[in-house]
């Protein structure tokens, strides 16, 4: 560790006490608190996690959303692990990049500007946290005179601690902020925090170049949002000129505990506690491990977060994000010497820590704790069938034996190489680490083609970035039209709740992403109006059906085939001309009546089905996402096993019975802290305003939900489970139909039912288990008739034990070749016959076109010398092959398949040998 000079004039601060004093000090100047959002942003499709603070307010900064309050002070749980904020290869070496940090944040909307965030900023770093004003310095964009100005006219920072720097225009970003490709974006200024002279390399260490020089740590970052940032690199002024500010608690800590890196603060430094203690790890070791040390630390974070806030493990998306993360940690747990489960551990040590402020891990612990040491312990099966995998790539490629402990520099020039497409094989398809594939393929005396496995995973992440990149830029183009016609045009008008049908002028038409005054002829298209009947697909409920048409009864203008609402507050018809449409036109917009009502059917359903599911299974299983269409309901939920058919039956008949009851269905808007306060379900990955809508089912369910409902439990009519499955670790999902669904549901059961009767040749339906039953057991008895008459076939595993044969005092061999199915039957057979001999020697021939053999040796045998490597290579040479493995396991293939008796014979004679026994 470098060494740190510690100022007396500064007091040290625990990152709670910070955290607290920075919201405590901006609500005394009149901003609203708002509590921290999840990590997964709410109506955002272009990112995959919130990764700057300011992600929840892009709405209110860009006008699209307005609030009831025009200051805000909040303390945002951010992820930046892909995208342009991408710090994942940098986490464990910088002393100050994480996957998941903090960022305390003020805003302004329309409100206070560059003054005022400034003189704050600097109120609050040098009164409230003591931190001496000749430790500070402050950077402006190069032409931004109003920041520079009160920096030194009014702070009074002398010249040498001032610097200004950026042209965005012409590609130099700094001092120039913007969140992603586009959206809101300005000049920004920055406080930089001098850690001393000491830590100067050179002349040019100067604010902003941090990265070069470590002397000056960026603390505090304020975005004067000034502008939108277009697809085409134009800037438009927004609506309210705006404040983002964010200040990283990790940076700042550091600065207050005064300690060298984020990593030495009271955030990180229990998790290193209890890392230490699970390895038992003295001090001198933890520093010459702090690599390891540190990813595990940041990377136990963000796992228990991402868990918390409803992610699970996948290989897509943000489950796949979760799951390299935690298997990163695993490895470097690994590397410290830890091949047992500690990552439970480490992330209760998270919660512990972290919990003051963010209660919803406590009230978690015991679901993410269960989630991540079940996908810890998934991975080490991995690893330990990934390394099966590999050990049978490896064999045909070496005849020597295993050392344990042989690293990749002890290998000879000529060492047989694995290819490079092998080991990226082994990562892409089963997760395996390449420095892994690396270890093992060294004790093996094998390399491994680093070069080729490097290409291999180049053009996967050029094929990915190619195809992801294009479509991001598509989404950006169309958000950034929608979000002009929005601006232009206004919200649409929904009417959906209270009728199907409705007048409206058509505000703006679109083809192929172009924008048009007048629309002819016949095509796909998309159509905003100025109010409308049509719900946009949101809260799992899809998108109405219907037409837009000439007033009064009149023609057919535009069928609508979905209905979506890209951007929050408009309403887009999808679908297909039929005539002439032009803007400023006045329509009367018709909703397909039956399929709504159907849709209905299934939502009211799906939120009773929510309620019995809680209520049978326990009430961690809450809903991890829906779908909603006419045809049936799909709900999924946080579970580790199949519900069991007593569950799935008690849940139906609860649900049936709340339907029967024909229970009112009310619903009622309030503020969003009332509504969670009195006890409403709301869900990670939704958007709620301030004001939010509920639906109460009288007396038993009460969620946030915007969509359409029944008036009443009755009007639901029937309902049935079609199905219940996995769809991910720990994450099932069940289907379920209602209304005339349930009846078609009951009539094709019905239907088939008959027709199994008449196919069994049972008199009645109530005969056909009977019935079935008696054509299995003949069925049994066919089966056990034909193998008794049939060719040669397979010794059972006793038959083989009981005719062990003692070739050396103390060593039983079983020798035999047969027709095997496959290699791997042949394997299973093994285990069968060990099960039954017991101690002993097991050489095992598939006698196919491609023979091969498969040695076990016991454990006792391995240790007096016995060796199933040695014994495979004396068979292979008899069938032309090649083979290897472990002193307890090993195999090999070859291409002469009338060889097989002679490598049995062989194995025979070797271990005859070793008591000097004639062959």
């Amino acid at each position: 560790m470098e060494s740190h000079r510690v100022d007396p004039r500064i007091r040290s601060l625990s990152a709670a006490e910070i955290r607290q004093r920075f919201v405590d000090f901006f609500a005394a100047r009149g901003h609203e608190v708002v509590p921290s959002g999840s990590l997964v942003p709410a109506g955002d499709q272009t990112l995959l996690f919130v990764n700057s603070g300011m992600v929840p307010f892009k709405d209110a900064l860009t006008g699209v959303e307005k609030r009831s309050y025009s200051r805000a002070v909040n303390y945002q749980r951010c992820l930046r692990v892909a995208g342009k904020h991408n710090d994942f290869e940098e986490v464990g070496r910088s002393p100050s990049h994480h996957t998941l940090f903090e960022m305390l944040g003020n805003w302004s909307f329309g409100d206070y500007f560059k003054r005022e965030a400034i003189h704050w900023a600097w109120e609050f770093l040098t009164q409230e946290m003591g931190i001496p004003a000749d430790r500070l310095a402050a950077t402006t964009y190069a032409t931004d005179d109003v920041a520079w100005n009160v920096w030194r006219d009014e702070i009074g920072l002398p010249d040498h601690r001032m610097a200004r720097w950026g042209d965005f225009p012409n590609g130099d970003e700094k001092n120039w902020w913007r969140m992603a490709d586009i959206g809101p974006c300005g000049p920004c200024s920055e406080l930089h925090y001098d850690r001393g002279e000491e830590f100067s390399e050179g002349p040019h260490c100067v604010p902003d170049h941090s990265e070069q020089c470590p002397r000056w740590l960026e603390v505090w970052n304020l975005v004067f949002m000034e502008f939108e940032l277009h697809p085409d690199r134009s800037l438009t002024p927004l609506p309210a000129p705006g404040v983002d500010t964010g200040m990283g608690l990790e940076r700042i800590a550091s600065v207050l505990q005064q300690v060298p890196t984020n990593y030495d603060t009271d955030l990180f430094a229990p998790i290193h506690v209890t890392m230490r203690r699970v390895l038992g790890h003295d001090p001198e070791t933890f520093e010459s491990e702090r690599f390891s040390y540190q990813v595990i630390a940041d990377h136990s974070r963000a796992i228990t977060f991402l868990v918390g806030d409803g992610v699970l493990p996948s290989n897509e998306g943000r489950g796949y994000v979760l799951r390299r993360i935690l298997r990163r940690a695993v490895r470097h747990g690994r590397l410290l010497g830890r091949h047992e489960p500690f990552l439970g551990e480490t992330a209760a040590t998270v919660i512990d820590v972290m919990g003051g402020a963010y209660p919803f891990l406590v009230e978690q612990r015991s679901r993410i704790l269960e989630v991540i040491r079940r996908e810890e312990a998934q991975f080490a099966r991995t690893l330990d069938a990934g390394t099966d995998l590999l050990e049978e790539a490896l064999i045909p490629l070496t005849s020597a034996d295993r050392v344990v402990g042989r690293r990749v520099e002890d290998l000879p020039a000529d060492a047989p190489v694995l290819p490079g497409a092998v080991a990226f094989r082994l990562h892409d398809t089963f997760g395996f680490p390449v420095d892994l594939t690396i270890e093992l393929a060294a004790e093996y005396g094998v390399a491994v083609d680093r070069a080729g496995y490097d290409v291999a995973l180049a053009e996967q992440r050029a094929r990915s970035r190619t195809g992801k990149k294009a479509e991001l830029a598509r989404h950006a183009e169309l958000t950034s039209l929608y979000e002009s016609i929005l601006r232009r045009a206004g919200e649409t008008e929904f009417l959906g709740y209270e009728t199907t049908e409705a007048p409206g002028r058509v505000v703006a038409i679109l083809r192929d992403g172009i924008e048009m005054e007048e629309l002819t002829g016949v095509g796909e298209a998309e159509v905003v109006l100025d109010r409308t009947p049509f719900y946009g697909e949101g809260g799992g409920q899809i998108g109405d059906r219907g037409v837009i048409r000439e007033p009064g009864g009149g023609s057919p203008l535009f069928d609508v085939e979905d209905t979506q609402k890209p951007v929050a507050g408009l309403h887009v018809h999808r679908g297909r001309l039929h005539g002439r449409l032009k803007v400023g036109q006045t329509v009367d917009a018709v909703v397909d009546a039956d399929r709504r009502a159907r849709t209905m059917r299934n939502h009211t359903g799906t939120h009773l089905l929510h309620r019995a599911l809680r209520n049978v299974v326990g009430p961690h299983a809450r809903q991890a996402g829906s779908l909603v269409a006419p045809e049936y309901l799909r709900f999924d939920f946080p579970l580790d096993r199949p519900l069991t058919d007593d569950e799935k039956r008690s849940i139906e008949a609860e649900v049936r019975r709340v339907v029967r009851e024909d229970r009112p269905v009310t619903i009622a808007h309030m503020g969003m802290r009332d509504a969670i306060d009195a006890g409403a379900d709301a869900f990670f990955d939704e958007k709620y305003g301030e004001s939010v809508r509920t639906i109460r089912v009288q007396d038993y369910s009460f969620e946030l939900c915007g969509g359409t409902h029944c008036r009443a439990t009755g009007q639901i009519g029937g309902f049935f489970i079609t199905g219940e499955r996995s769809i991910g670790a720990g994450m099932r999902r069940i289907e379920a139909v209602t209304g005339e669904g349930a009846d078609a549901y009951v009539a094709v059961r019905l239907a088939t039912l008959d027709r199994v009767a008449e196919v069994v040749g049972a008199a009645t339906v109530e005969a056909v288990p009977d019935r079935a039953a008696a054509l299995q057991e003949e069925l049994r008895e066919t089966r056990r008739r034909l193998r008794a008459g049939g060719g040669a076939a397979l010794p059972k595993a006793s038959e083989l034990a009981a005719a062990a044969e003692e070739v050396a005092p103390g060593v039983r061999l079983v020798a035999f070749a047969g027709p095997f199915e496959s290699v791997d039957a042949m394997k299973g057979f093994s285990k069968d016959l060990r099960a039954v001999l017991g101690p002993g020697v097991i050489a095992l021939g598939l006698d196919a076109e491609q023979p091969a053999v498969w040695v076990t040796v016991s454990d006792d045998l391995v240790t007096a010398g016995i060796s199933a490597g040695s014994l495979v290579r004396t068979m292979v040479g008899h069938i032309d092959g090649k083979g290897g493995g472990r002193p307890e396991m090993a195999q090999g293939t070859g291409a002469r398949r009338e060889g097989l008796p002679e490598a049995m014979a062989a194995a025979t004679a070797e271990l005859r040998a070793r008591d000097g026994a004639p062959g």
